[in-house]
Order: structure tokens, then C-alpha cells, then sequence
């Protein structure tokens, strides 16, 4: 292969990475990059579950302005029953 990088020239530069680097501080790089980017796709869920609860807030006043006007009408009507 002209070109190309070999599966032995990648075990070298892996070699020499650990010999730099010591596997401790390549486990401790791994996690922090794995926690990225599970922070990253959390954000990006985030963003759908903030759209959806701001769609859900906006139901509930309607939904409270029908409860509240069904609890007026039941007292008033209990108002006049117990007048008559």
C-alpha cells in the first residue's frame, strides 16, 4: 500500500501514545470525552423536551380557566339550592 497506514504502523503510534501519555491519563481523556458528548446529545434532547413542556404550559391556563369556571357554576348552583 503506497499511501496507506498499516495496521503495525497504528499499534506503533499507539505504543508510543501510552509510553507519552500512561494509560491512567488515556482512561481519565476517555471519560471526559465520553461525558461530552453524553452532555452533548442530552442538550440536544433538551432542547425538544423544553419545546414540548413551553407547548404544555401553554394548555394548562386554558385548562385551569375550565376548571375554575366548572367549580364557580357548581357552588353558585349549591348558592341556590340552599336559598330556595
Amino acid at each position: 500500500m503506497l499511501g496507506g497506514i498499516s495496521i503495525w504502523q497504528l499499534l506503533i503510534i499507539l505504543v508510543i501514545v501510552i509510553l507519552i501519555f500512561g494509560t491512567k491519563k488515556l482512561r481519565t481523556l476517555g471519560g471526559d470525552l465520553g461525558g461530552m458528548v453524553r452532555n452533548f446529545k442530552q442538550g440536544m434532547n433538551g432542547d425538544d423536551a423544553d419545546k414540548k413542556a413551553e407547548s404544555d404550559n401553554a394548555e394548562k391556563p386554558a385548562q385551569l380557566d375550565q376548571k375554575a369556571d366548572a367549580t364557580f357554576a357548581q357552588k353558585t348552583e349549591q348558592k341556590d339550592t340552599s336559598k330556595q
